[in-house]
């Protein structure tokens, strides 16, 4: 094992790892390889409907979270009490042997809390509040202890808390993470969630008294596992993936080598619990509307039941809002965030629920007209249309027989009436969340996001493809929807194609994959593959750092080999979980090599998680010709004519030329404009040409403004335009404001400026040799002749462009 994980960790550093320019809202857990993923699958969701079911061990009851408080319904009768009101969300409720006690995890968007609650007198007590994420509260069998799981000594580990002495006690110290503790009768034992090297899942039995476990079952990237034991001691049910799907199964934790299918339910069966008798098993399933809904199947087998939820009964005079939004002056649909007095957030009663992991707001979208319901009292309401408008906040009342409010939100420039459309070119329908959406599910999402076109990429979860069956799936009307194709060759570079008919094959290789582990394939295969299909090709979030050629490896392993070589068609600029700048200061260097690759941008959201950003955080605009279609939009991508947004929006001009045009005259001043619509402030306004800061302004608060001024023009190269820095708010969920424009060309596209050229040809030059190295390390002993060859072209193209500069 040590050599394994020697290994590993070898490989982890030589393969790039996106220290995403968001890096963690939470207190960051080690361990972890991006940071998105475990506030994705591991922290607690928010939903309308019951989350977390449990069943309580003497009656009729069950516990559980909706609305971001905990409810107590009787079974009989379908009417959920609350009996939480805090300004936290609270989740994951377990309860104490005796029936008179719950311990629940309580969040207030950056950390979470282990809180007792008991029932008689209602009383509250914090029982664990460190400074680092803590979850999974359960009572050990004889009432005595609580155990839960804590990152507090950096990765998470199992702990134990004496209610009597509150005395704290780590149980495992393993370098793998470990969480989710459900003890068994006699203390001694725990089943518990390891997750350990790239991407294996185990639940294992832990023996205390030996400190030793056993793996009960094994898969990769098991994001929505959770597990119940059953009071007799022996029978574990537990989630488990299955291809797009997760299943409920079985097994006896003595024989754990067989295993039985209860149930596929509907396709996601999620946190199962057993019954205080053993006789059924709880689980929650969200439904077609995006909501949670309290199921049970009963031990043996046979049909699901759906326990519908007849009373709402919140302890608190409730009224229901009403809300029209208008988007100069015509009903549409708009982003909302509503909170009450106490900044706790309200949500309706259907329909996806977000939380943005920048700011913390969470957030939902109306088509135009929406009612929510709460207790009386004032609330406050967030919402924008995408980048077009400033945030719009106002304060309303819920009143006792209800009211209506109306937002009207005014656009700062209508970019479709000037002929410029947005898209997002990289994003995931389903990647591992809670709920299963179809490419219908996020019209609205893109309409209110003032989107024209987005490209959902399917992609792989380790060893499972997904959703290959949306494949060749169009929406024939507006906003334009195509599905597009991840290529996650993990060491080499993840690449995104989109505007192709088919799917490429394999879609994963290279070191960290047990599977194709050792294939010598290069990434310009795909690339290839694309560019025959008329489609495009290029590399996603690929820089996650401000200064890319510092000599350390900061971009994957075949970019610079496959751009130097003209393989690439675009570069994702902008992306949330990588660095705008960074990766903006390698795309120079490849323009100045006099190579055309396009802009390209996607946020890169799992719009099945919870905690997840909006569809367009990061985005393209483009200026087709004639009339907007995919295969318009492409072909403007790939000539340039666009910009990059993750707030602002820029039209770019040099005399009388938009982006992607050519200025033929040169050696002589010309005149430039750039106009600014702005939703956030920025810092700075800049002016490039080929890749020097030629002129640069202060930037304004949002706003409409319009810069000018004038540039020589060189023998060659290009000029682009740029705004950048400040504070992050929304609509932005971007960690600071950039925008810049794709070049327009002096003399002709490619031209070149010899003493940038050169300079580029260094730069890249030595980037290349750091990659090179890194993936002869990564390989190992494997022959990759085909890779090696590939890096000796790009290398003599860099050479001879050196030599015929420097006469060397």
């Amino acid at each position: 094992m040590k050599n394994v994980t020697s290994l590993f960790c070898f490989l982890l550093a030589a393969t790039f790892i996106a220290n995403a320019q968001w890096k963690n809202r939470y207190p960051k857990v080690d361990g972890y390889r991006h940071h998105v993923y475990l506030e994705g699958y591991d922290l607690p969701v928010l939903n309308s409907g019951p989350m977390d079911p449990a069943p309580s061990p003497l009656n009729n009851k069950v516990v559980f979270s909706a609305k971001g408080w905990l409810w107590l319904m009787d079974i009989e009768t379908l009417e959920a009490v609350r009996i939480t009101s805090s300004a936290g969300i609270d989740s994951r409720p377990n309860w104490s042997p005796n029936g008179k006690q719950l311990v629940f995890v309580r969040d207030n968007s950056v950390d979470t809390q282990i809180v007792l609650l008991d029932l008689d007198s209602k009383k509250e007590t914090v029982l664990v509040d460190s400074k680092a994420l803590d979850l999974d509260p359960i009572f050990s069998k004889d009432g005595e202890l609580v155990y839960y799981s804590s990152a507090k000594n950096g990765s998470f580990d199992l702990w134990q808390i004496h209610l009597n002495s509150l005395e704290h006690k780590i149980i495992t110290q393993d370098r793998s993470l470990e969480r989710l503790p459900v003890p068994t009768h006699q203390n001694n034992q725990i089943v518990y969630l390891k997750k350990y090297g790239f991407s294996y899942d185990s639940i294992e039995l832990w023996d205390i008294e030996e400190g030793t476990s056993t793996p009960l079952a094994e898969e990769n990237f098991t994001s929505q596992t959770a597990f119940s034991l059953s009071p007799d001691n022996q029978t574990l049910a537990y989630t488990w993936p299955n291809g797009d799907d997760y299943e409920l199964r079985v097994l006896n934790i003595s024989i754990p080598k067989s295993n039985m299918l209860l149930t596929k339910s509907e396709g996601l069966p999620l946190a199962p619990k057993f019954s205080g008798d053993g006789q059924w098993i709880y689980f929650t399933e969200y439904n077609k509307s995006e909501v949670a809904e309290l199921k049970r199947i009963a031990i043996n087998g046979g049909p699901t039941q759906t326990l519908q939820v007849k009373k709402w009964d919140w302890r608190a005079t409730t009224g229901k809002l009403k809300i029209i939004s208008k988007v100069d002056g015509k009903l549409d649909a708009v982003r909302i965030n509503i909170t009450d007095a106490n900044r706790h957030p309200i949500i309706p009663d259907s329909g996806s629920v977000r939380s943005d992991g920048q700011h913390g707001m969470v957030f939902f979208y109306s088509p135009g007209e929406i009612e929510i319901e709460a207790p009386l009292g004032s609330v406050t309401i967030t919402s924008v249309h995408g980048f077009s408008t400033p945030k719009h906040i106002q304060t309303v009342e819920i009143q006792k027989g209800g009211s209506t409010t109306e937002i009207n939100l005014d656009k700062i420039w209508d970019a479709a009436a000037n002929g410029w459309y947005s898209g997002d070119n990289h994003f995931h329908l389903n990647y591992g969340g809670t709920n299963r959406l179809d490419p219908e599910d996020i019209l609205l999402d893109l309409k209110a996001e003032d989107l024209d076109i987005g490209f959902p990429l399917v992609a792989n979860l380790g060893n499972r493809f997904l959703q290959q069956d949306l494949w060749g799936w169009k929406n024939e009307g507006t906003p334009i929807i195509r599905i597009g194709q991840e290529v996650r060759s993990h060491f080499l570079g993840h690449l995104g194609l989109i505007g192709i008919t088919e799917l490429y094959w394999p879609w994963v290789w290279g070191p960290l994959y047990d599977i194709y582990g050792k294939d010598d394939r290069l990434n310009a295969e795909p690339l290839r593959f694309a560019r025959k299909k008329e489609g495009l090709g290029g590399y996603v979030h690929p820089v996650a750092v401000k200064d890319p050629f510092n000599g350390q490896r900061n971009m994957p392993i075949a970019l610079i080999a496959d751009a130097v070589l003209d393989e690439v068609d675009v570069l994702e600029l902008g992306c949330l979980w990588t660095d705008e700048i960074g990766t903006s200061e390698v795309w120079h260097q490849f323009l100045n090599l006099g190579i055309p690759i396009g802009q390209s941008a996607g946020s890169d959201v799992m719009n099945d998680l919870y905690r997840t950003m909006a569809i367009g955080a990061t985005r393209m605009y483009v200026k087709p010709d004639g009339v907007l279609t995919d295969e318009s939009y492409i072909k403007a991508l790939k000539a340039g004519k666009s910009f990059i947004s993750n707030g602002p929006q820029i039209v770019f001009e040099v005399d009388g030329k938009e982006v992607g045009d050519i200025i033929k005259t040169t050696g002589k001043k010309v005149k430039w404009s750039l106009n600014v619509y702005s939703p956030i402030a920025y810092d700075t306004v800049e002016i490039f040409v080929n890749g020097e800061v030629v002129w640069t302004k202060k930037g304004k608060n949002r706003s409409s403004e319009t810069y000018k001024g004038s540039i020589e023009i060189p023998e060659g190269g290009w000029v682009t335009a740029r705004v950048s820095g400040g504070k992050s708010e929304w609509p932005m969920m971007d960690s600071y404001p950039f925008a810049e424009s794709a070049p327009i060309w002096f003399g002709e596209v490619g031209s070149t400026s010899s003493i940038a050229k050169t300079g580029a040809a260094h730069k890249l030059l030595k980037a290349l040799n750091v990659s090179e190295e890194s993936m002869k390390q990564g390989y190992g002993k494997s022959p990759i002749p085909n890779l090696l060859e590939h890096f000796e072209k790009a290398r003599q193209k860099l050479l001879n462009i050196i030599e015929e500069k420097e006469g060397k």
